[in-house]
């Protein structure tokens, strides 16, 4: 029991057992194969798990001639945190941002591996030129150089160059840069002027020259900019206009994992790009892919296969067999009865949120939970569960508070701060409430409370259940733990 582990909550933690917990899905499949470029996902879906996959496979990847490049720090402070001070306005510096941030990626990247061609020189050249080869080669170093670059070009008024703008070449009057963000005119060509699409085409003919390409990987993009909705709302809507002008090159790709929450947020307000972007997949989870999560990761423990006498591949490769093992070391039921449910539907039930999915996340989380409840049971001096159980059913209603609590805390209200206050309200109360009872919760109208409410909804906390127009919101059972709430229906009189 003490040597079971069903591994680590966040994908980021457990980089190295990754690798051995890992199936190859047809999603994954797609996504070596270059396939898929975009992948959307729920919190806690495996997003970062792929990630972190992919670049775990870098070797194997450039033995088919693809160079893979991080554009965010997989760990640590996120590079782009450094943007929020003074950070792009617009849309367009955005596009300025990242164009000229790949390809001062690309140049290091075929500078690390010995990649020399004309074209190749000439890129190096530019960048060089235009001050954007740090010496320090910390993304957040280049991101913040190729940022002061942009600023210059698109804002001198904020680095105190004075604002005279040169005929020619359009850029301001003294600028020491000659990498434009627009088409420059053949005169200003001449002077050496080019834009920034040009010195794509540069990096671009540097790999098709010597039968390489690049895959540019971004992550963690939620961290990057959530402390400012606008910020990210301007970064990500040019990430994804950017990502389709690189279509038009042959050896340059975008691979980029989004939340799906998120990638719903930049588009609400309209994003005719949107429909052009097909390269993608949404990660999901059923009852069978979270049945073989769990049985994965247990089998990974040599105690436990030898306990149960069972055969690791055997578990790997046949559902039945997985869903023999679970039932195996966990009763047929938790709470016992002709209309209860079964055991993992009973987790399953407890662990998702008000959309109605449930992440890997939780489901480990509870499984480690459930572990550590009952070897502190064990440790106090209560007797084996019966039979061949690992997990007794005491254990499995104790397990659930920490999830709950972690739940709430670290994701909910670290990422949605403006609904704590209101949640907190919620404390001791009913599972299910009204417009009406909200309000008076709320001390606001019942119209401000079913608005609060549908963003509540949208972040899952809620789901909203009756009428359409006037809905009753329903608590998950995730969330009712950790807010100490109530089965029934709040008193509207």
């Amino acid at each position: 029991m003490k040597a079971l582990n069903f591994g680590e909550r966040v994908a980021e933690e457990e980089r190295d057992d990754l690798i051995h917990y890992f199936v190859a899905t047809d999603l994954w499949n797609r996504l070596v194969n270059g396939e898929i470029d975009i992948v959307y996902g729920a919190k806690g879906s495996g997003k970062s798990a792929l990630y972190t996959l992919l670049i775990a496979n870098n070797s194997e990847l450039f033995d088919r001639n693809i160079l893979l490049v991080t554009a965010e720090n997989p760990r640590g402070a996120p590079a782009f945190q450094g943007l929020i001070p003074d950070p792009p306005t617009t849309e367009d510096e955005f596009r300025g941002l990242w164009k000229l941030y790949l390809a001062t990626l690309i140049d290091s990247v075929c500078r690390d591996y010995g990649i020399k061609t004309s074209a190749g020189d000439a890129l190096h050249t530019a960048l060089a030129n235009a001050k954007l080869i740090p010496a320090d080669k910390r993304l957040a170093s280049m991101l913040r150089t190729v940022a002061e670059y942009v600023k210059g070009a698109m804002r001198p008024e904020s680095v105190g160059i004075e604002v005279t703008i040169d005929s020619l070449s359009g850029l301001p009057a003294g600028f020491a840069g000659k990498i434009t963000f627009h088409e420059p005119s053949s005169e200003a060509r001449k002077r050496g002027f080019q834009s920034v699409d040009s010195i794509l085409r540069l990096a671009d003919s540097v790999l098709s020259e010597t039968d390489m390409r690049v895959w540019v990987v971004l992550d963690r993009l939620d961290v990057a900019f959530a402390e400012s909705p606008d910020l990210e709302k301007h970064a990500l809507r040019a990430l994804f206009t950017v990502y389709l002008d690189l279509l038009a090159y042959e050896c340059i790709v975008l691979k980029i994992f989004l939340r799906s929450d998120i990638w719903s947020r930049i588009t609400s307000e309209g994003f005719r790009e949107a429909s052009h972007i097909t390269r993608h997949s949404t990660i999901s989870w059923d009852r069978l892919s979270l049945m073989k999560l769990i049985a994965e990761r247990a089998v990974q423990c040599r105690e436990f296969c030898e306990f149960y006498g069972t055969d690791p591949t055997t578990v790997r490769r046949l559902s039945n067999e997985q869903e023999k093992l679970f039932y195996r070391m966990c009763p047929s039921q938790v709470d016992i009865g002709p209309n209860k449910a079964k055991t993992f539907e009973w987790i399953l039930g407890r662990t998702r949120d008000g959309s109605g999915d449930n992440a890997p996340r939780e489901l480990i989380h509870f499984m480690n939970s459930l572990r550590n409840e009952q070897v502190r049971r064990l440790d106090a001096g209560e007797a084996l569960p019966e039979a061949e159980m690992l997990f007794g059913r005491a254990s499995f209603k104790n397990a659930l508070p920490e999830v709950s609590r972690v739940r709430l805390e670290q994701t909910l209200y670290a990422e949605s701060p403006a609904l704590k206050e209101h949640l907190e309200k919620l404390r001791g109360e009913k599972t299910r409430q009204t417009g009406s009872s909200l309000a008076a919760l709320w001390e606001c109208t019942e119209a401000e409370a079913h608005q609060i409410a549908r963003t509540a909804v949208e972040v899952g906390f809620f789901e909203a259940r009756g009428d359409k127009n006037s809905p009753d919101y329903w608590v998950p059972f995730l969330y009712r733990d950790a807010l100490g709430l109530v089965q029934g229906t709040a008193d509207t009189a």
